[in-house]
């Protein structure tokens, strides 16, 4: 004698792509309740690209890499040489949260911090720094290659740049952008290559 056995079946319609990106992601959810906006399924950091002359860094070099002299981060210059970058666009290196955006006084400038949520749970941070203009705002959302600010001097203290931080720990301070312990830092240059936006001419 067999026993029956409830069969569930599960209908997903694929048919409007529109219910997806309405669809909560609740591993993420508690992560942002100081946020008045939910976190969906569409803030997702499913690529990454690099913050300047998109979508290939084209016309500018890396002066400072990670690693190189204690540096935390990557300095990202115009080929053009001087403050002749100055000014230039900033853009979103993958979707994220605005968390921070406002001047930092001596020797950082304007910097802009954000978080991106990957898609198997893992956090990522990315900090702009030396920025002339910043035209994002705190608590809100932005997507790959939105432009968030323009390249700066911090004041004068240096030659116009910019300097680009990620992290793998999520609202460290800020720090002086140079240190022997790189724990939470990764190199950006590396992560991007890894998580890169392929293009097709």
């Amino acid at each position: 004698m067999y026993r029956m056995i409830p069969l569930l079946i599960f209908v997903i319609c694929a048919c409007d792509s529109s219910l997806l990106e309405k669809k909560v992601f609740p591993i993420h959810k508690h992560l942002l309740a100081d946020s008045t906006e939910q976190f969906t399924i569409k803030h997702i950091a499913d690529r990454f690209d690099f913050p300047i002359g998109k979508p290939d860094a084209k016309g500018y070099y890396n002066a400072q890499v990670f690693g190189k002299n204690n540096h935390l981060g990557d300095d990202w210059n115009a080929i053009t040489g001087g403050n002749t970058d100055l000014g230039d666009p900033i853009y979103a290196i993958a979707d994220g949260y605005v968390t921070f955006c406002e001047d930092h006084g001596y020797s950082w400038g304007n910097v802009i911090r954000m978080t991106h949520y990957l898609p198997d749970g893992a956090k990522f941070e990315s900090l702009y720094a030396h920025c002339d203009t910043i035209l994002v705002e705190a608590n809100n959302w932005v997507r790959i290659g939105d432009q968030i600010g323009t390249i700066g001097t911090a004041d004068g203290m240096y030659s116009a740049h910019l300097h680009l931080e990620i992290r793998n720990k999520i609202n460290m301070p800020i720090g002086g952008g140079y240190s022997q312990i790189t724990t939470g830092y990764v190199d950006p240059t590396h992560f991007i290559n890894q998580h890169r936006v392929i293009v097709s001419d």
